[in-house]
């Protein structure tokens, strides 16, 4: 069995393209295009040397030993923190401002919640001379104040999104409004491995890297090139999907995905997507879908903004449906002490997002033996607010 997407643009059962007629002429463009130019000679040169000498990949596979000797396994973190910006982001940026230039586009869109990949879009659309517009949940333009200023420096134009719970959702419906109104000078990066086929693949295979690097640098200190465990926090899920891209046909390894419950996972301020959730169609694509039962979608909540979105990637979906992957829920508090945890063992700040990865080896024992990679998708320079007003630092 694969788990990768097959032909029709599905995982399984999810996935798909469940768009507006008025923009079939954007997706079939990219369906038609996008392969191809990414298997270009000319392409897969420029983007490994923008990933090379413009990101800093690849990006350290750290063995985190004081970690490993508290929770008695091997824990390695995939240093997707130390990229240029900060995140895991800008490697899917890279790759679709090349491709959106390969598609002649002059306008770039883009949605974010934690601001990670506004960031990056507007990184990116610096650097290649593009104009950026980055829609924003107003409640995520307050709490990711830093963000917001590093992209008005970068040169974007930030739309504040007021409607519904004003956050990452709100954000991708305005996107798309735009999207559809500019269908032909004006290409959408997408930040995540949602949306409509081929958004959730395409994303995927720019973010795929990450398990490349990891096969190889695992190969290089272990003398094997695969991890018992992999884990990975999981909104939308593209840093997720860089990490076991690789890994998801071959179930030697186990995989672990985690998600914010906020809250508490029946508190009624959760993002808990696989327990709360049930199949339907959001932004064009078909996947777990957290909704009432008449399929009006529930506001998520989290602490962290990359994870409070109601639905996950299909590719996620589809590992949860069929058992691939292992999802495990981590509320506000336990996610807040293990981003601390890491400040104090090893002199990392993570971003809240991963601190809810981390905060899985609370909840699950590990063999001593047991070579666990977990993807440390962000730093926490964005959250420092966040923190200090959580931890009452003075």
């Amino acid at each position: 069995m694969s788990y990768n997407v097959n032909s029709k643009g599905y995982y399984g059962d999810f996935g798909g393209a469940y768009i507006p007629e008025m923009l079939l002429h954007n997706i079939d463009e990219l369906k038609e295009n996008y392969i191809k130019i990414m298997s270009d000679d000319s392409f897969q040169q420029e983007f490994n040397q923008l990933l090379k000498d413009y990101v800093g990949r690849p990006s350290p596979l750290y063995f985190s030993k004081n970690l490993s000797e508290k929770y008695s396994a091997k824990i390695y973190l995939k240093r997707e923190d130390l990229n240029h910006t900060g995140a895991h982001k800008i490697n899917n940026t890279i790759g679709q401002i090349i491709l959106a230039k390969r598609l002649k586009k002059s306008r770039i869109i883009a949605e974010t919640g934690a601001g990670q990949h506004g960031v990056a879009t507007a990184t990116v659309c610096a650097l290649m001379g593009l104009k950026c517009i980055v829609y924003m949940g107003a409640t995520d333009v307050k709490r990711q104040a830093p963000n917001v200023a590093r992209m008005k420096m970068l040169g974007a134009d930030i739309i504040p999104v007021t409607s519904g719970s004003s956050t990452l959702k709100d954000a991708t419906n305005e996107a798309m409004r735009d999207w559809i109104n500019n269908p032909i000078d004006t290409h959408y990066i997408v930040g995540s491995v949602v949306g409509p086929h081929p958004f959730p693949d395409m994303v995927a295979r720019f973010q795929s890297v990450i398990s490349k690097e990891i096969k190889e640098q695992l190969l290089l200190v272990e003398g094997r090139n695969y991890p018992d465990y992999l884990i990975a926090c999981v909104g939308g899920g593209s840093n997720a999907a860089g990490t076991f891209y690789d890994y998801l046909d071959y179930e030697r390894v186990k995989i672990i995905c985690v998600e914010a419950s906020g809250k508490g996972v029946n508190s009624g301020k959760s993002a808990a997507t696989t327990k709360l959730g049930k199949t339907g169609i959001i932004h064009g694509s078909k996947t777990l879908l957290m909704q009432t039962d008449d399929g009006q979608i529930t506001e998520p909540y989290s602490i962290s903004a990359g994870l409070d979105y109601p639905g996950i990637g299909p590719m996620h979906a589809n590992l949860f449906s069929s058992g691939r992957g292992e999802f495990i829920s981590i509320d506000d508090d336990e996610a807040m002490s293990a981003g601390l945890q890491l400040s104090q063992l090893e002199g990392i700040i993570p971003a809240i997002e991963t601190s809810h990865a981390l905060a899985v080896f609370n909840h699950k024992k590990f063999n001593s033996t047991d070579i666990i990679v977990l993807n440390l998708s962000g730093r926490g320079d964005k959250d420092l607010e966040n923190y200090i007003n959580y931890f009452n630092i003075q």
